[in-house]
């Protein structure tokens, strides 16, 4: 049974799910419609998000190879893989899906961000107010049962970027952190930089 939650809710995974190991983390969003200008305007570019994964030890990103995206799609541990770039949002469930290993993620690693942001959203002039129907959710890998969701409702306009939620370890159990956070960071090396 799938748990619905709200901005900064937190909830356990491995607690209610004895023998969870993997966990596909599944981000989907869809473009609001643009209106036409006029009969000779261009067509407005398609909006292309991506997802990323930062491992953190202790809280910090401690270097570039523990950021899992589309350039680095797979953590030199192997427990962490994004599944690929979907450059236009289009089509129905997940847009994008980071696969994390739970049971093998490397003891130092205490948390995993998901982040998004709109590629090259300044040149292009788009941000997240025109995006509509943004979710993360977490599926157990075994069953691909939906543990849990979050649907963000909140208008981000004028917002680049977006810090999703969080998988993180506390007292030896996985939770799962409803962030929500939007912010104005051009790109995904600006949203590292939040970490160091």
């Amino acid at each position: 049974m799938s748990v619905s939650l709200q901005k900064g809710q937190k909830v356990s995974l491995s607690k209610d799910n004895a023998g969870l190991s993997k966990v596909v983390i599944g981000l989907g969003w869809d473009e609001v419609e643009q209106k036409k200008r006029g009969l000779f305007s261009a067509k407005p570019q398609d909006i292309d998000c991506d997802a990323s994964a930062f491992l953190l030890i202790s809280g910090k990103l401690r270097d570039k190879k523990d950021i899992v995206y589309f350039g680095n799609l797979r953590h030199p541990s192997g427990t962490v893989q994004h599944m690929g770039d979907n450059l236009t949002g289009a089509g129905e469930g997940d847009d994008e899906q980071i696969v994390v290993d739970l049971a093998k993620v490397p003891d130092e690693y205490d948390r995993i961000v998901v982040v998004v942001n709109i590629y090259q959203a300044v040149q292009r002039k788009q941000h997240f107010g025109m995006i509509r129907n943004a979710f993360i959710r977490l599926v157990d890998g075994r069953n691909n049962n939906e543990m849990c969701r979050y649907n963000l409702t909140e208008d981000y306009s004028g917002m680049t970027a977006m810090i999703f939620g969080e998988v993180y370890r506390y007292n030896g159990e996985w939770k799962f952190n409803a962030i929500g956070q939007g912010t104005s960071d051009p790109g995904i090396g600006e949203l590292a930089n939040r970490y160091l």
